[in-house]
């Protein structure tokens, strides 16, 4: 995979380069532009290099629509404050104003593309479809950067298909998530300890599969614990169950077991009895051992017990990934557990990793600073499929395939 420094002199070429702009969004002011400032350094080499740059991005779901609500314009705002430059944003993806926006950039400038998930072709499922849409992507350039890790998972035009198509290389984000995750799956320093929170079990049953492989110890919190302590025969009350899974769980602490390996689960767990997500509030909450539920109660953080229990393991780590809240941290009163896993995290010598989504948007939004873990990945899906073992269809063209 060659990376964007080995492309050579650059001055005057036009470099298209997709990157990951899905920035959560209060209307049009953005409250988490981490993924905006992770793009910065490949951006500004591009820019010093003189090369005439156009991003690709996208913004939620517009699902092939154009969207006012999804326009990438609060996004072209800030990156223009935090790069200190103007960025050109066209009025559409491949349309007459794409075309003129970067017909009318001068060498060291930069423009971005409108919504690349405005185009109906972006995300279909038929080759040839977004195959026509990548020439078109193609026409508007000499040379294709990656360095969207967030989307390297998808077999998207933007993505996939324009690499086909043009002198390629990873910028410096994708570059350096793909060598952090070799080192987490190759080469981990052990102990090797392994954090999984967020809502469904179902989403993360192959990363466990593979990551009992090389860690010492997974803990499990948020919505997908209460699926391995109905494992253990535990009353949940009404916590997110994924029944079908139960018997899967089982086989894993039994697998762990056999192997010398922990699986730690919650002890104790903050129960409430009603979840009001649109006003982010929660009826009273109480702690519980994890064995005593009340049936009429779910649980939604994990308790003081086990914030030290899990915080306990993760200090004596060499190696830590951690990948989704231990609750609903959105909810002040139920973001203790996720705030005591981040603390953890940054108080620890080891080498951290905070596997990108929710778990990114939570320690930011704790207001833990990026430089107290060792890397705060941008792509939480894309991390899970690689440590999965999954071939990542963005990575793999780079590659060659």
């Amino acid at each position: 995979m060659k990376s964007v420094s080995d492309l050579g002199d650059l001055r005057g070429k036009r470099v298209l380069i997709r990157c990951d702009f899905n920035v959560p969004l209060d209307g049009d002011t953005i409250t988490d532009d981490g993924r905006i400032r992770a793009a910065l350094p490949t951006l500004t080499f591009l820019k010093d290099a003189g090369a005439k740059v156009v991003i690709m991005a996208h913004l939620g779901r517009p699902k092939g629509q154009v969207n006012p609500a999804y326009s990438l314009a609060p996004a072209a705002t800030r990156l223009g404050e935090l790069i200190g430059a103007d960025v050109h944003l066209a009025g559409d993806v491949v349309g007459e104003s794409a075309q003129a926006t970067v017909a009318a950039l001068a060498d060291g400038e930069i423009a971005m593309l409108e919504n690349v998930r405005y185009e109906p072709a972006e995300e279909s499922k038929v080759d040839a479809e977004r195959e026509e849409l990548a020439a078109k992507y193609a026409g508007l350039a000499d040379v294709f950067v990656s360095d969207g890790f967030g989307v390297v998972h998808r077999k998207q035009a933007s993505v996939y298909d324009v690499a086909k198509l043009l002198p390629n290389a990873a910028g410096f984000l994708v570059a350096k998530e793909v060598e952090v995750l070799k080192k987490l799956t190759e080469s981990p320093a052990s102990p090797y300890v392994v954090v999984l929170g967020g809502a469904k079990v179902a989403d993360k049953l192959a990363v466990i599969d593979n990551l009992l492989k090389v860690a010492d110890t997974l803990i499990i919190g948020g919505g997908m614990a209460y699926t391995f302590l109905k494992a253990k025969g535990y009353e949940v009350g009404t916590s997110l169950l994924d029944a079908e899974k139960v018997e899967t769980c089982a086989g894993y602490l039994e697998q762990a077991q056999a192997a010398g390996k922990q699986i730690l689960l919650p002890v104790d767990t903050r129960v409430v009895e009603v979840l009001d997500f649109p006003n982010r509030s929660a009826s009273e909450v109480t702690v519980v051992d994890s064995d005593r539920i009340p049936a009429d109660q779910q649980g939604a953080d994990i308790g003081p017990k086990t914030e030290s229990l899990f915080a306990g393991a993760i200090a004596g780590a060499a190696t830590v990934f951690w990948n989704g809240p231990m609750g609903v941290a959105e909810i002040p009163s139920l973001a203790s557990g996720t705030e005591a896993v981040a603390k953890a995290l940054a108080e620890t010598s080891g080498f951290t990793v905070v596997g990108g989504g929710d778990s990114a948007a939570a320690v930011r939004n704790l207001g833990f600073a990026d430089d107290a873990f060792g890397h705060i990945s941008t792509g939480g899906g894309a991390s899970l499929e690689y440590l999965e073992g999954k071939v990542l269809p963005g990575l793999a063209v780079l590659e060659g395939e």
